[in-house]
């Protein structure tokens, strides 16, 4: 069986995952009893954040690199079938590093834009942080579900509470009601596997992924739970036609900070390629053309509607849909470098789509608006911010010196082999139509004319300073030294490289 070719785990002495899941909740605790201390409350955060992110580089250092299996495996059994039983390997010790990253970038712009009440905000943040990182370690399928559910909690306050906007309610619901039709469908799939598999072992429900995965499926009944378990998690992604929620939240949610989370770690991506993939591969392999259709039409259709907008964050929003499509044609093109390249590139879209938002949210706060008619001539004013903006989309488009360059080709490569040339210069065309909406909507606010009334501009702070330069950090140094990420998932890329290569 494929999964048992690819799933081992080794137990933990030290549980790094746990602590790395209780740390973000401890933190949410001591914010909640000196919330009234404004002065400690950002230096408690941080500190946080930062023995957080301590903890997992850790983990990246206490991974077998050479490996291909789960490792540091913790086990407790709760509830029924609902079981604590988290792992990782490399591409989970990836994404839990970005959320670390993540996070601390979110707490600095929290002291950038000082939301009040700053306890509440920042207790909100790290809410956000603890069902993040838990769905990343977990191996435990219904588990994953419910930590996903949980997280939109916080996510929807962030997006309604810290927002300025007066149909803010409407954006909100319609968040709501996407996320809520994509986690029904993930819970009925779920539901379906765990049934089919109590129903082969004397009613003992289990939705472990290792128990799922041992278990054979009908081909009927794995096409059903595949576009369950699909569109469910493409509702995340965003893909095309299931991103409706993205641009209307862009426009009328806080400027950054819900966003950031959304857009920047790719949950549907890691849910797509933890679960969709391994346990469902005959699926995979049936209907993975008709995905690749839908990718290939989201990335021109979110490009084009890109080109026409006059809103900065609607821009961006359409921007994050059209690449999506091509991180969807990385993970069906179903290969090893397929999947490196993929993953790598979610990484980088997610930083650079969230230097994209806090550098639109630092624009946003000193003209209160994000009309591109109404921008102009900021660079004389704002340097460092036009030029994280500038490097943000440049590492969007995949240009050289940013991570997603190395990642672009790969996913390009593995096109090529799979799908041939129509599919992969589709890929390369829409990435070509990305630059030249991010670089209009670069020179329309940075560069052009000054509009006569603007008001007057203020420069940037410390906080700002800090924040711009460690994304400007982060970009440029995984771009010009990317092998470590690209070695970190190598190893863990293996087996089910391998699986699909012998089935194409």
């Amino acid at each position: 069986m494929l999964m048992q070719e690819i799933h081992w785990s080794t137990q933990s002495d030290l549980p790094l995952l746990a602590l790395l899941q209780l740390l973000p909740l401890l933190a949410m605790a001591i914010l909640l009893l000196i919330r009234k201390r404004d002065r400690l409350l950002f230096p408690v955060a941080m500190i946080a954040a930062l023995i957080e992110l301590w903890l997992a580089f850790e983990l990246y250092q206490t991974l077998d690199h050479g490996v291909t299996a789960f490792q540091l495996a913790e086990r407790l059994q709760l509830l029924g079938p609902l079981a604590y039983h988290a792992a990782v390997d490399g591409v989970g010790v990836l994404f839990v590093i970005f959320t670390a990253l993540l996070t601390l970038l979110v707490v600095l712009y929290g002291e950038v834009r000082t939301f009040p009440p700053k306890g509440l905000f920042l207790v909100t943040v790290f809410a956000v942080q603890a069902a993040l990182i838990s769905s990343v370690v977990t191996v435990d399928l219904l588990w994953f579900v419910v930590v996903t559910a949980l997280q939109l909690l916080p996510v929807s306050y962030l997006l309604h509470k810290w927002s300025t906007s007066p149909a803010k309610d409407e954006a909100v619901m319609r968040f709501v009601q996407f996320m809520a039709s994509g986690l029904l469908l993930l819970f009925a799939g779920t539901l379906m596997l765990g049934w089919n598999y109590a129903d082969a072992n004397n009613g003992e429900w289990s939705f472990n992924l290792y128990a799922l995965a041992a278990q054979p499926l009908a081909a009927a009944t794995q096409s059903i739970i595949f576009f369950l378990l699909f569109y469910g998690m493409a509702v995340r992604v965003p893909l095309f036609p299931l991103h409706g929620w993205l641009p209307k939240i862009a426009e009328h949610g806080s400027v950054a900070v819900a966003p950031v989370f959304l857009i920047g770690l790719k949950t549907g991506i890691y849910g797509i390629f933890r679960f969709v993939l391994p346990l469902l591969p005959e699926a995979v392999m049936q209907w993975h053309i008709y995905i690749i259709a839908f990718a290939v039409a989201g990335v021109f259709y979110a490009a084009l509607l890109a080109l026409t907008q006059s809103n900065l964050r609607r821009l961006l929003a359409f921007a994050v849909i059209s690449h999506s499509g091509i991180l969807i044609i990385g993970l069906f093109s179903l290969s090893k470098l397929a999947f490196q390249g993929a993953l790598i590139l979610s990484i980088n879209f997610g930083l650079a789509g969230a230097g994209l938002l806090f550098m639109t949210g630092m624009v946003f706060r000193r003209t209160r608006t994000a009309l591109l008619h109404q921008l102009g001539g900021l660079f004389e004013t704002i340097p460092l911010i036009g030029i994280t903006f500038f490097v943000a989309g440049l590492s969007i488009v995949g240009m050289p010196g940013t991570p997603g360059f190395d990642a672009a080709h790969l996913i390009l490569e593995a096109s090529m082999h799979r799908y041939g040339a129509l599919v992969t210069i589709a890929a390369a065309l829409g990435n070509v139509v990305a630059a030249g909406f991010l670089l209009w909507a670069f020179q329309r606010a940075f560069l052009a004319a000054k509009p006569e009334g603007m008001r007057e501009i203020e420069r940037v702070n410390r906080a700002e300073v800090v924040l711009a330069s460690t994304i400007l950090f982060c970009l440029l140094g995984a771009g010009f030294y990317s092998e470590p990420l690209l070695e970190l998932v190598d190893m863990s890329l293996v087996n089910l490289g391998e699986f699909y290569a012998r089935v194409h």
